[in-house]
């Protein structure tokens, strides 16, 4: 009866995501670009051993994950704080919960906007009180220093709502006659929340990350729209790689061999999420013991 109910759920993911994923890995081993006349010849593999040898796209996946181990850790520390806040029992909370989500709602294009004029140089508001302070302009969208955690603050405003949404969800669902008993033991707020918060979360905690995780390494129109993958290609991601391969130099197939790595890099860090999120105190545990 259960796999009844499962059943049009599994048909939808395989349609969605399995079809295009089995398109993808036939396609990175054929050679489909403008020099075959966009005809789809295997090439043996040459897809990968080009990937293997090509710097920019090792860049690229450094860049990716940097993003994205930055952006989502930062979420999920704030976003917890947001939970806890919009959780608490106090007058305007609803209008509260319903203005957080508003970042969330914004198209990202119409963000990415907004967040460029901020960091803009010099009609931008940051620039504009560096001046006004006297000091030396810091052109965060031309520094390759500066201008990948202006990415990171952008994503990190826009999704920090999604993850919060979820974790408040989770809260929710916890017996409040659970922090009665604990305080009645004598625990403090805080060990309340290791104790009992933080557990019963990890389920909707995991589930958020996995969400985050794949839009990270699939962002796009964020990077695109501020920095174009600028400067020199300081903030360029694996998709941003991708879409310049299929749609500007017209190589599909290399375009689907990144796509590829790029999932199998996803894969990677979501089963290092779980380690972190399910396994870090049976590790702790054993290094203890």
């Amino acid at each position: 009866m259960i796999i009844l109910f499962l059943l049009p759920a599994g048909i939808l993911i395989l349609l969605v995501f399995g079809v295009p994923l089995i398109r993808y890995s036939w396609l990175s081993m054929h050679a489909a670009s403008v020099v075959t006349g966009l005809d789809n010849i295997p090439n043996g593999g040459a897809n990968w051993i080009r990937l293997l040898n090509d710097m920019r796209f090792w860049k690229d996946a450094w860049q990716t994950v940097r993003f994205a181990s930055f952006s989502v850790s930062l979420e999920v520390f704030l976003a917890i704080l947001i939970a806890l806040l919009l959780h608490q029992k106090w007058k305007g909370r609803g209008i509260l919960r319903s203005i957080s989500l508003l970042p969330w709602a914004l198209p990202t294009t119409v963000m990415a906007l907004g967040w460029r004029w901020i960091f803009n140089t010099p009609y931008g508001p940051i620039e504009k009180i560096i001046n006004f302070m006297g000091l030396n302009p810091l052109n965060i969208l031309s520094n390759p220093k500066l201008t990948w955690l202006s990415t990171v603050l952008g994503d990190v405003w826009k999704t920090t709502p999604f993850l919060a949404l979820i974790l408040l969800a989770g809260l929710q669902t916890i017996p409040d006659d659970l922090y009665e008993a604990f305080r009645l033991e004598g625990g403090k707020p805080f060990q309340a929340f290791l104790k009992i918060s933080l557990p019963l979360l990890k389920p909707y905690l995991f589930l958020g990350v996995i969400f985050r995780l794949a839009q990270a390494f699939g962002v796009f129109d964020l990077i695109q729209v501020m920095t174009g993958g600028g400067p020199a290609g300081s903030t360029e991601s694996l998709a941003l790689y991708a879409y310049l391969n299929a749609m500007r130099f017209l190589d599909f197939g290399y375009s689907a061999t990144i796509m590829l790595a790029s999932f199998i890099l996803l894969v990677c860090a979501c089963a290092l999420s779980w380690v972190l999120i399910y396994q870090s105190k049976n590790i702790y545990r054993v290094y203890n013991s």
